[in-house]
This record gives structure tokens, sequence and C-alpha cells, in this order.
């Protein structure tokens, strides 16, 4: 039987607020890589956003190259990384030479090509094509083939699939590029295998698409206008789908295969906040649909949105849960003072945000007469201000570009 480790959403270099989380996500790789050692899988899945930006600090540059190192162990391991919307794809690519020595494979664009190699391990690159590898690996007979598709935009789309097509068409593009490789390098003699950094889901269950985006995360993929990939462009001959862009663990579809996301890393926003963190294990042989089980991840501070009746709680509350990240919304007759703010922040060295939140309604209207509800999105809460503002809400190429900067790292 061979066992494949999926994980995705790793994010290094990611902040929250003014904290950075690098130290908590060494903690969380190096769980990682002690469940990857107890588990010993053939492969290790790494489905996009390795990084958290497309220039990631030095330090979430050389955590990325001793895990995956250490996951590899000279080559016994394959370990396949995909570049999600949050990374550079020349960046993830970069270290090939080096990585292909170790047994490592990235891939950071959806066409990207890798070159056949042999390890003294026994672990090979035997065939590939754009966006599709397939490896033998030292502990089997059955061939693995992995179809690759990292995180692109439209303009990459357009530009790998080679149509000038309708935007609702790539879609249908991309599920005729997944069936080419299939039909040509999939069968039941071996285990097939996709991954990729988008946003998925089932037709016919989903009833709320948006809901299901984390936090972080909405609105970012676009494939031709197109908000959602459906498992139905996915190819019937493979076993098993290995996914990264939503933050939870979610199963879009188990049968006739699984279609999984694994989970980030770390909870890394407060929209994700109640979510359990955990990585997949991946059993499969050639011929039947794969098998799975989630092991949960324990290490990192848990992100948390608590409202207090008064400071003095606020503080109480705060002195009796030190180890966590906390957005702190305080009920308060009147605006909360310099000096109530301090005693917060002296309280707890993990807080998010102080958010004061007004016994008297009226202490949230605008002129014009609207209330604010904080609890919105904050694309939503823009809108709002900005047409209060100016009269007009933004337009689209402005809500754009507020979402790109509301996804850029915060670098103060």
């Amino acid at each position: 039987m061979m066992k494949l480790l999926h994980t995705a959403d790793w994010h290094l270099g990611k902040r929250l607020e003014h904290f950075s989380r690098l130290d908590e996500q060494r903690a969380a790789l190096d769980e990682l890589c002690r469940l990857v050692e107890a588990e010993d899988p053939d492969v290790i899945l790494i489905a996009g956003d390795l990084y958290d930006q497309i220039n990631p600090p030095v330090e979430a540059t050389e955590l990325l190259y001793q895990t995956l190192h250490r996951m590899a162990d000279g080559g016994r391991r394959a370990v396949v990384g995909i570049a999600g919307n949050h990374d550079a794809p020349d960046r993830i690519e970069a270290p090939d030479p080096l990585a292909r020595a170790c047994g490592i494979i990235l891939l950071g664009h959806p066409f990207s090509e890798r070159r056949p190699f042999q390890l003294e391990s026994g672990l090979a690159v035997v065939r590939q094509a754009p966006g599709f590898v397939e490896l033998k690996l030292p502990r089997h007979e059955a061939p693995l083939r992995l179809l690759l598709t990292p995180y692109a935009n439209e303009v990459r789309l357009r530009r790998y699939l080679g149509a000038e097509a309708p935007e609702a068409a790539l879609r249908d593009l991309l599920a005729q590029h997944w069936a080419r490789l299939a039909d040509t390098y999939c069968d039941e003699t071996g285990v097939n295998v996709l991954m990729a950094h988008l946003f998925v889901v089932n037709q016919e269950e989903a009833t709320d698409l948006e809901a299901m985006e984390d936090e972080g995360e909405k609105s970012v993929l676009t494939v031709g206008g197109a908000q959602q990939i459906f498992t139905a462009n996915l190819p019937p001959k493979l076993q098993y789908v290995a996914l990264g862009h939503l933050h939870g663990f979610i199963p879009v579809q188990t049968e006739p295969y699984p279609v999984l996301y694994s989970s980030s890393l770390l909870p890394y926003s407060l929209g994700d906040r109640q979510q359990d963190k955990q990585v997949v294990i991946v059993e499969a042989e050639p011929g039947r649909p794969a098998t799975y089980r989630r092991l949960p991840l324990q290490v990192g501070k848990k992100v948390l949105r608590q409202r207090f009746e008064s400071v003095d709680e606020g503080i109480d509350w705060l002195i009796a849960h030190p180890d966590c990240l906390v957005e702190c919304v305080v009920k308060t007759d009147e605006h909360l003072t310099a000096q109530d703010r301090k005693r917060l922040l002296d309280a707890h060295a993990g807080i998010l945000k102080v958010i004061p939140e007004f016994s008297d309604p009226e202490q949230l209207r605008f002129t014009s007469g609207k209330q604010i509800d904080l609890s919105q999105r904050i694309e939503v809460l823009f809108d709002q201000f900005f047409a209060h503002k100016h009269g007009t809400p933004p337009n689209e190429e402005l809500k754009a570009l507020f979402r790109e900067v509301i996804q850029a790292e915060d670098e103060t």
C-alpha cells in the first residue's frame, strides 16, 4: 500500500497584525516532521502557499529548505510542492537543481516540467510532461502519477492553456487539460493523484460557496471570472485529489474518490479560529479509490475573538488565558480611554486589537443614519466607508486594489 502525506498552506513568514508567527511555524513544522518520521510515508504532498508573500523573509526561506530536506531523508521519500497564490512561482522553482538531488520536486507554474532523474535510493522521475510527473518510489513497483496544478491567475491560465476563450470557458479548458494528462498517463497499473491550489467545490452540494472561503482568502482565486472549479471538472481516472487554498479541513468529495483540503499549518486569521489543524495520511493502491485519515497538529496559538462586558472582566480573562492571540471586543458606554487600553494591553502579550462595542447603538451610526456592523468582512466595511465618504461605492478596480493591500505583508 502506497502512503502519502497531504499538507498545505504553510504561509511561512506570516504575520497576524504586528505578531510574527515564525516561531510557531518552526515548532509546527518540527511537529510535522516528527509525524513524517513516525508514519514514514512514501511521498509528502504540499499543496501550495509555502510562503505568505512573494518576497518572504530570509528566515522563512531557510525554514522551508530545512524542513523539505528533513522530510526527504536523503531521497528516501519524495517531497512534492507547488506554488499557491501567495507564492512567487519562479522563487518556488529556483532551488530545483539542488532540490532534485534530495528527491524534492517543486513546481511554480501550471505547465512547468521537471527533467527525469534517478537517485541512489531508487526514487526517480521516469516520465514528465507540462504539469505532470510520474515517480518510481523506492518501496513500490507501481508508479505514482501526479497531475500538478499550481495557482495561476487568469492571464497566466490563458497563456498556458493557449486559448482566447470566453471567461466562463477557462474552467472547461482546465478540465480538458487534466483529461488529456489522465488519458495519456493514468491507468490502473499505477496510483493517480491530482494536486492543485484552487477553489474546488462540489457543485451539487455547495449552497454557500462564499462562506467556504477563509477570511484571509476571500476572492483570491479567479479562474476566468469563475470563483470555483467543480468536482465534475476533475478526471474520473484519479484516486485522490490533494487541495490547498482553503484553510480548514474540507472533504469536498468522498465518492468516487476523495477530494480534500488538508487545512493550513496554523490558524492564520479570525476566520479560521474555530478550525482544528491537521495533515492527512492517504493510503492508495492501483485500481482502487484511496482511503485517508486525519492526524491532528497540536502546536500553535489559538486565534480568538472575545467579548467582555467591561474592561475589568477583560483583564481577568486575559490574565487567565496568556497563550493565545486575541481580538478584544469590550462593551462600553463611551469611547475607551487610553488608560483602559493600556490596562488591557499590559494584561496580555498577544492582543491583536481592542475594539469598543458601544452600549448605545446611536454611537455606532454615521451622520447619514446608517449603522456599522463590525462583524462584517473588511471588504464590506471598506465599501460602506468609501460610499459614506464619497457618496458612491468604489469601482471594481479600486476594490481589487484594496484586496491586494489587505493580503500584502504588513511590514510594520
